[in-house]
């Protein structure tokens, strides 16, 4: 696929974004239950029938879909029902935390697993690949859910190593160096639990990709030519198992907020996953919407990207026409 083939591609993914605003301006509102009936039904506070038809009026009322157009793309996305506070601002207060933690968990658990997977395939049938796939898959079988429990369960409350919720400390001044690693000691848990959740499927892709990769006759040259083992396992042969580790990558943004929706929920991490938790828990409308529209567009810019980074990686689907 040449530039110009990619460029193509460029409407589609601008008409998908359309979409995607007309769903989101549509669909929150037919979720059941309203913020009404969440605020108030475990409340000592009794409404009057017309004070609960007020009320349920007012919270229901929305512009017509251009004001919604015209309000997203000026990031004026109203007020959050039940933080009474802008949700441009709550997602951009809430945004770093969840691209500290995603982001961290996706670069380490792809670079890990991908060298992983190349050496365990480079030794194929040897003792060290079959205990590495027996035990990566039987890793693979266990949700995040399971592995974030016992983290939290044993290095929290048993050990008491790692603080068992938040992102860092709170009422405290620390100096930089000092907060830098309240930081990491509040994101080690966290961070670990989608390392284990995303490591095995890496190791699984990458070393599947590189078997297939073996008997390729390049490979035969490159080993005729005297070149270094490293240089044709990685150079060569690896280069090659890239393509399906980028497109994995690509796929695990498309679940950014679900992604880490359990793990930040175990921890009450501050992201964008426990913010999103709580909005539906209030039913909070307006923040639903614009995080699942900010999220679906976030991955879709993403997949955009990842047209013109195929190319980057591998010259024949450059060149391609």
């Amino acid at each position: 696929m040449n530039n110009s083939s990619r460029k193509q591609y460029i409407p589609a993914y601008i008409l998908a974004g359309l979409v995607m605003l007309a769903a989101s301006y549509s669909l929150p509102r037919w979720l059941p239950g309203d913020f009404v009936t969440a605020m108030y039904s475990n409340s000592h506070v009794t409404l009057t029938e017309n004070q609960e038809l007020e009320l349920r009026a007012y919270y229901t009322q929305r512009p017509n879909f251009g004001r919604y157009l015209l309000d997203f793309f000026t990031f004026n996305w109203g007020y959050s029902y039940a933080f009474l506070t802008p949700i441009s601002g709550l997602i951009a207060g809430a945004l770093p935390w969840t691209l500290l933690l995603m982001g961290t968990a996706h670069v380490l658990s792809m670079v890990f697993g991908f060298i992983a997977g190349v050496e365990a395939a480079w030794r194929r049938g040897a003792m060290i690949e079959k205990a590495g796939v027996g035990s990566m898959t039987i890793l693979q079988g266990v949700p995040e859910l399971g592995i974030g429990v016992i983290l939290l369960l044993f290095f929290a409350f048993h050990l008491e190593w790692f603080p068992a919720a938040g992102g860092e400390t709170p009422y405290v001044n620390y100096t930089t160096g000092r907060w830098v690693l309240d930081l990491s000691h509040h994101l080690a848990l966290p961070l670990v639990t989608l390392f284990l959740a995303y490591f095995p499927g890496n190791f699984l892709l990458a070393r599947g990709s590189m078997v297939m990769l073996l008997g390729q006759q390049y490979l035969e040259t490159a080993r005729a030519k005297g070149l270094p083992p490293i240089r044709i396992r990685y150079a060569h042969a690896a280069r090659n198992a890239l393509l399906p580790m980028v497109t994995r990558f690509g796929l695990r943004i498309a679940f950014m907020v679900t992604g880490v929706l359990v793990v930040e929920t175990i921890y009450a991490y501050p992201g964008l996953g426990t913010l999103l938790f709580n909005a539906i828990a209030m039913r909070d409308l307006p923040l639903i919407q614009a995080i699942v529209l900010f999220s679906s567009l976030v991955v879709l810019f993403v997949n955009l990207c990842l047209e013109f980074v195929y190319g980057l990686l591998d010259p024949r689907v450059k060149h391609a026409s």
